[in-house]
């Protein structure tokens, strides 16, 4: 079994975008309610008492938008403390780093994600759904200013959608030739907006590959992360270029993560929504904490049956209930 060392923690269900694949235009979202996310200390308490316990030394922090979440860096800074926990990175769409990105690092992060699925500020504004003056040069300051801090890897999410994005897959991976920057082509899935997905569709990776090596060559990187990206590199270039691959090249058999939601649902799969554990409801009534690592490690035995008998259905009746930023990506 692969070991699982790697907890993403969504801090919101919130979101100051609405992105095309995220979460359908007319779609009504019912947000969790202040008093049922898990309030700080009780999040630190669970990595502190339960996570690092049963063997979670790495820590990513999502959303939602997790910037938007109040006191985001001071959480930053209480993760960071904690003996053993070796790495702490952030997913972002970027709209807020540009004043957030020195407070952050000084605060012990070091690693980040932002979203940029498009270089065309009408493609960009159109995909993350907002209306009014664009946002796409406040996200690409937001970027720049995590280059000046020291962020590394920086890592550029695109979310590869047919007909919307694909053209731009050349000037995207362009962005590695001269920064050390990592940009993660990510297959288009049926979660969060599955009219879009049935409309569009999705891009395997291995054409994107093709592209690319037609027009610069590519090969295998030396440098490997610890997610699920197949890493290539440019000949030359300074940084790299990954292809997470969901949809065509199942990854199940090397998944090291679970994923924590806002609400303190412990859930072993993305793509599966029947094996969770609510870990929110023990700690407010007491659970022991023996109890709640026992707890987990059985959901940990459990996550290769759950990754692999059910990875394309996704639930048991075969349809999703949380939209991929009410799970936290």
């Amino acid at each position: 079994m692969n070991k699982i060392d790697y907890l993403r923690i969504s801090l919101i269900d919130r979101c100051n975008f609405r992105c095309l694949y995220c979460m359908p235009e007319d779609a009504e979202l019912s947000y969790i309610l202040q008093q049922n996310l898990l309030e700080d200390e009780e999040l630190l308490t669970l990595v502190r008492r339960v996570f690092i316990p049963v063997g979670f030394r790495r820590f990513r922090l999502t959303g939602g938008e997790p910037l938007i979440r109040p006191g985001v860096v001071e959480l930053v800074r209480s993760l960071a403390a904690m003996p053993l926990v070796e790495d702490i990175a952030l997913s972002t769409n970027g709209f807020l780093l540009a004043d957030m990105a020195q407070d952050l690092y000084d605060a012990g992060l070091r690693r980040v994600n932002i979203s940029l699925d498009s270089l065309n500020p009408d493609t960009y504004d159109m995909l993350i759904g907002t209306k009014g003056r664009s946002r796409w040069q406040q996200v690409w300051e937001g970027i720049l200013a995590a280059h000046r801090v020291g962020f590394d890897p920086l890592k550029l999410n695109v979310v590869v959608i047919p007909g919307v994005n694909d053209s731009e897959v050349l000037d995207l991976a362009s962005l590695t030739i001269e920064r050390k920057w990592h940009v993660r082509f990510i297959e288009f899935m049926p979660i969060g907006n599955h009219q879009l997905f049935e409309n569009s569709g999705w891009v395997p990776s291995a054409e994107l590959r093709r592209q690319i090596r037609e027009r610069w060559g590519l090969v295998e990187s030396a440098v490997k992360g610890s997610g699920p990206a197949d890493v290539f590199q440019i000949p030359g270039a300074m940084g790299t270029l990954g292809f997470i691959s969901q949809m065509s090249e199942c990854f199940c058999d090397r998944c090291n993560r679970m994923r924590l939601s806002a609400d303190g649902w412990l859930r072993p799969c993305l793509l599966n929504e029947t094996g969770q554990l609510d870990l929110k409801t023990a700690l407010r009534t007491g659970a022991d904490f023996a109890f709640l690592q026992e707890q987990v490690r059985q959901l940990i035995a459990l996550k290769p049956e759950v990754n692999y008998k059910q990875r394309d259905s996704g639930t048991l009746s075969g349809s999703y209930n949380r939209t991929m930023s009410q799970i936290g990506g």
